[in-house]
C-alpha cells in the first residue's frame, strides 16, 4: 500500500488560517470604522433636523431662525427638543424594528446601532445677554445692508439733538422763572367813578396760552375728530416685564454685537419690521410698535402720546433758542407788552411780560410743528425765519386751535425724529420691548398663542452615546447653531 505524505494539506491548513484571521480581522476593523463613520453620520443628521425644526412664523414675519423648545405647546422644555434630537438619531439606526423586519429578503445588520443618549446640555436662547442674542441675528439678517449714508446723517441729527438740549432743557423752570418774575411785581390800583378801588388787570396774552398747557397732547395736535389706535395690552404676559428663562448665551468664539453701526443696523431692522403712527402693520396687535419700543407703555394712546409730549418738548426748545435770537420777533413781542395799560403803569413788567410771549409764541409754533409732522409733513430741527409759520397775532386771539396748513415743508419728518429718539434709547430696553413685539404678533397666528421668545434657541450642544451590539461605543459631544 503506497502512502502519501501530507506536507502540502498541512501548509494549506495553516495558510488558510492565516488568511482567514486576517479577513476577519479587515471585516471587524471595516466594521469599526463603518460604526464609527455611521455614528457620526447620524450626530449629523440628527442635530440638523432638530435646527430644521425652525419656527415658521418667527422667520415669516421677523427673519429671525430659532427653535421653539415647546413645539406650540404650553411646555417648554429642553428635554422636548433632546427627545426630538434622540428620535431623529434613533430614526436613522440601522437595525430598527422598521428596517429588519424578518422574512426572505431580509439581510443582517452588520452594524446593530442604537442611541443610548442624546441630551442637549447647553444652548442659546433669544433673550440670553439681554437680548442680544436674538440682536445678533437681527443683525446678520442685515448683513448686506448697507447703513453708512445713513448714520452719517442720524448721527449728525443726533449730536445737534444733544448739543441743543432738546431732551434735557428745563424750558418749563425757565417759563415759570419768568411767571415768577411777573407775580412778584405788585399791580398798580386805581379808583373807578364810583370811587371803587380795582387792581388794574394784566392781560398778559400769554396766560391763555399757559393756561392750555398741559392736559391731553395728542387732542391738541390732531383734534378730538381723529382715529388713533385703541389697542390696550397686558405688559406682564410678554418678555420684558416676567421672569424669564436663561440659557448659556453667545459662545466665546462670538463677541456680543456692541457698536454705533451695529445699534444703527438693528434700528434699520426694527423700522422695516414694525410699524408706527402713519405707518402701520396688518399683522401688528399694537399699531404704533416703534412708539412702544421707545416708550413702553400699556396702550397705543399712551406711547403715541409720549411721543408727542416729547416731539413737543424738542420743538418747544429749539423755537425758544430761536425765537430768542431773532430780533424782529423779539421787538414784535416787546411791542404787544408795552401796549398793555400794566406794563404802561409799571414799565418794570415790559421785560419780563416780553419773554413771556415770546415762551407762548414758541409754544404755539411747536404745536404747529407736532401737527404738521403727524400730517406727513416735515421740519428741520433748527428753523430759519422762512419756516416760522406763526404770528404774534395768533398769540393774542389763541384759542386752542392751530392756525394755517399744516403739511410740506423740508427737513424732517415723523419717522425722522423717530429714529433719533430710537437712537437714543437704552439697548436693553430696545432688545426686550422688541421681543415684546414678536411674542404679540406670533401669539395671534394659529397655533401659537402660548409663543414665548425666552423658548426659542439658536444653537445647542449637546452629548451624544451610540452603541453597537458588537460591543462599540461612540460618544461625542457636538455644537450646532445657526452659523
Amino acid at each position: 500500500m503506497r502512502k502519501e505524505k501530507g506536507y502540502l494539506t498541512v501548509y494549506l491548513s495553516l495558510s488558510l488560517s492565516l488568511i482567514l484571521s486576517f479577513i476577519l480581522t479587515m471585516v471587524e476593523g471595516a466594521r469599526r470604522h463603518t460604526v464609527y463613520m455611521e455614528a457620526e453620520c447620524i450626530s449629523d443628521i440628527g442635530m440638523n433636523s432638530v435646527l430644521a425644526e425652525f419656527h415658521r412664523e418667527l422667520l415669516e414675519q421677523y427673519d429671525l431662525l430659532f427653535v421653539d423648545m415647546s413645539y406650540g405647546t404650553a411646555l417648554a422644555a429642553i428635554e422636548n427638543s433632546s427627545e426630538h434630537l434622540r428620535s431623529y438619531m434613533q430614526k436613522n439606526c440601522t437595525g430598527t424594528a422598521e428596517s429588519t423586519g424578518k422574512n426572505l429578503f431580509s439581510t443582517r445588520d452588520w452594524l446593530s446601532l442604537s442611541v443610548d443618549k442624546a441630551m442637549i446640555g447647553e444652548y442659546s436662547i433669544a433673550s440670553d445677554y439681554d437680548g442680544d442674542v436674538m440682536k445678533r441675528q437681527a443683525l446678520e439678517y442685515m448683513k448686506g445692508a448697507s447703513a453708512e449714508g445713513m448714520a452719517l446723517n442720524l448721527m449728525e441729527q443726533v449730536k445737534q439733538v444733544k448739543s441743543l438740549e432738546l431732551d434735557t432743557r428745563d424750558i418749563a423752570a425757565e417759563r415759570e422763572s419768568i411767571q415768577s418774575q411777573i407775580d412778584a411785581i405788585e399791580l398798580p390800583v386805581q379808583t373807578n367813578e364810583e370811587g371803587e378801588e380795582y387792581e388794574v388787570t394784566l392781560d398778559n396774552p400769554a396766560d391763555k396760552v399757559n393756561a392750555s398747557r398741559g392736559g391731553f397732547t395728542l387732542e391738541k395736535v390732531l383734534g378730538s375728530g381723529s382715529l388713533v389706535s385703541g389697542t390696550v395690552i397686558r405688559p406682564e404676559n410678554y418678555i420684558s416685564h416676567r421672569e424669564r428663562r436663561s440659557g448659556t448665551g453667545i459662545r466665546p468664539e462670538f463677541r456680543r454685537p456692541s457698536g454705533i453701526m451695529e445699534d444703527l443696523l438693528f434700528d434699520c431692522y426694527l423700522f422695516e419690521k414694525c410699524g408706527y403712527y402713519g405707518n402701520e402693520m396688518e399683522k401688528s396687535l399694537l399699531k404704533y410698535q416703534i412708539e412702544y419700543i421707545i416708550f413702553g407703555q400699556d396702550s397705543d394712546l399712551e406711547n403715541l402720546e409720549k411721543a408727542v409730549k416729547r416731539l413737543l418738548l424738542w420743538r418747544e426748545v429749539a423755537n425758544v433758542i430761536y425765537i430768542f435770537a431773532d430780533s424782529g420777533k423779539c421787538a414784535e413781542a416787546e411791542l404787544l407788552a408795552g401796549t398793555l395799560t400794566a406794563v404802561l403803569l409799571v414799565p418794570e413788567l415790559a421785560e419780563p411780560v416780553k419773554y413771556a410771549i415770546l415762551f407762548a409764541w414758541a409754544y404755539v409754533e411747536s404745536l404747529w410743528d407736532v401737527r404738521c409732522l403727524l400730517n406727513g409733513g416735515r421740519i428741520p430741527i433748527m428753523k430759519s425765519a422762512a419756516d416760522w409759520k406763526t404770528g404774534i397775532t395768533d398769540i393774542v386771539g389763541f384759542s386752542e386751535s392751530i392756525p394755517g396748513e399744516t403739511v410740506g415743508g423740508h427737513g424732517l419728518g415723523y419717522e425722522d425724529y423717530l429714529r433719533i429718539m430710537l437712537c437714543l434709547e437704552n439697548d436693553t430696553k430696545k432688545n426686550m420691548r422688541a421681543m415684546d413685539i414678536m411674542e404679540m404678533d406670533v401669539r395671534r397666528t394659529p397655533g401659537n398663542a402660548d409663543f414665548r421668545m425666552d423658548a426659542c434657541f439658536d444653537s445647542y450642544a449637546a452629548d451624544i452615546s451610540i452603541s453597537s451590539s458588537f460591543g462599540y461605543n461612540y460618544e461625542v459631544k457636538k455644537r450646532y447653531g445657526y452659523d
